[in-house]
């Protein structure tokens, strides 16, 4: 396993600098995308990301089966998994057990072959949420984020555009 984890606040930078490190490990390399375009507005977004990635890219579509989509990878494989935190709040919604899907996906990312690049959002710095439900979303979030930078090879942090390595 090859795993670099991607980590920051909403409009940080997170998604480029993963297209941008994809593209400098492959030719074609491939996004799992977890987002669902359940409105108008996530259609928009998604359509951004297209463009940004450019039509060489190849897409596996992955809201809710993550783990079986990475163990699906092969050995010379780049993928970009966008995004962790999309991924969980897609379980959330579907009353899935967030533990047991959270534990099959860190075995999915520590067996693969592929060289990963893992995009989540840092839910921990704001205010805490009004909500039960967005209580345990922030938490669950935390936790995973935790166990994927354990594992990962390298961890960065994105803030305003830049990165800053956390675990080289």
């Amino acid at each position: 396993m090859t795993a670099t984890f991607l980590l920051g606040g909403a409009r940080s930078g997170k998604s480029r600098h993963a297209v941008r490190l994809a593209q400098q490990m492959a030719e074609n390399p491939l996004l799992i995308a977890t987002a669902v375009a359940g409105d108008g507005e996530m259609r928009r977004r998604i359509a951004r990301h297209r463009e940004e990635r450019g039509a060489h890219w190849r897409v596996v579509e992955a809201p809710l089966d993550l783990a079986e989509a990475i163990a699906g990878l092969e050995a010379d494989a780049v993928a970009v998994v966008d995004c962790l935190t999309l991924w969980l709040s897609n379980l959330l919604h579907e009353r899935r057990d967030a533990g047991e899907e959270s534990s099959r996906l860190l075995a999915a990312i520590d067996a693969s072959p592929a060289r990963l690049i893992l995009v989540s959002n840092e839910v921990g710095l704001g205010i805490v949420p009004a909500t039960p439900l967005g209580r345990s979303f922030r938490d669950e979030q935390g936790r995973l984020n935790q166990c994927v930078a354990e594992i990962a090879d390298r961890v960065i942090l994105l803030a305003a555009g830049l990165p800053l390595v956390l675990k080289p």
